[in-house]
């Protein structure tokens, strides 16, 4: 059965967790910027953010 979401960007500041994959990944190792930027996707792709609980963030479609 195909999830009912897709997952459009991975963004993260741990160089350990950049996998290649799917959906487009981005690094900053600075907090507040790669808060920025995942907000500023999220907005341009109309899509809805996941904070996970190791700072990471998903931004996903439903």
């Amino acid at each position: 059965m195909k999830p009912s979401y897709q997952i459009l960007a991975y963004l993260t500041s741990d160089r350990d967790r950049v996998i290649s994959g799917g959906a487009l990944l981005l690094y900053n190792d600075n907090a507040e910027e790669l808060k920025q930027m995942t907000v500023d996707i999220a907005k341009g792709l109309k899509a809805d953010v996941i904070q996970m609980t190791n700072g990471d963030y998903l931004v996903i479609r439903v």
